[in-house]
């Protein structure tokens, strides 16, 4: 039996991003299964975050997840638009989240499908790469939703007409995440024990190694 890894995910987090292409090395080498389970990010869970957060916060973590997608080689930009609406100047963070909302939407509606890495793997490169700018219309949307295998009408149908079962799904993760070692993303759960944060995906996998991780045969 292979193992399974759960990981809590945002996605406006430049260092969920950053996991992609090991995720994906590990899943071509490993009988594993990564089951990205999506919430919303720190701005709608705490909206008082970033006015009260120390100042350097946000030079130094823009400054970091540079750098390290400049060492995994990975191309990166914060996206256009933001998924999360705010005044940059003021960190107040607007009460309606259309963009964040919609995209953990249809995180979770892949998940339920069994998809979620592959989707997430897809839409997370269309914001971050820096390659497209607004990324935010059905365009894109149905090209990530296709690319991972799923019906692209039946997804967005469920998004805009049924958002009160995928918000029930959004707060099933959310418990669980609460219940995790860790309240910031990537969080990793494998065998009821917490990573906490891309730097610690090696640790991962020594550990599940550990307990037997099997190259695929």
């Amino acid at each position: 039996m292979g193992h399974s890894v759960d990981v809590f995910w945002s996605y406006r987090s430049p260092y969920c991003y950053l996991t992609l292409d090991r995720f994906r090395d590990w899943l071509e080498t490993y009988d594993l299964t990564v089951q990205v389970r999506p919430v919303y990010p720190m701005a709608v869970r705490n909206p008082d975050f970033f006015a009260t957060v120390n100042r350097k916060y946000r030079t130094y973590h823009t400054q970091d997840y540079h750098r390290v997608a400049e060492y995994l080689g990975m191309p990166i930009r914060r996206p256009v638009p933001d998924p999360i609406v705010m005044d940059n100047e003021t960190y107040t963070i607007a009460e309606v989240q259309p963009h964040i909302r919609r995209i953990t939407r249809m995180g979770v509606a892949a998940q339920a499908r069994g998809r979620s890495f592959a989707f997430t793997d897809s839409l997370m490169r269309t914001l971050w790469d820096g390659l497209t700018d607004d990324w935010n219309t059905d365009e894109h949307f149905r090209a990530a939703l296709t690319k991972a295998g799923l019906d692209a009408d039946e997804v967005l149908d469920e998004v805009d007409n049924q958002p009160e079962m995928l918000e029930d799904l959004i707060d099933e993760n959310q418990r669980a995440f609460d219940a995790a070692d860790h309240w910031g993303v990537p969080c990793m759960v494998f065998d009821g024990e917490t990573f906490y944060g891309q730097d610690r995906m090696d640790v991962l996998l020594w550990r599940m190694k550990q307990k037997g991780l099997a190259v695929r045969s």
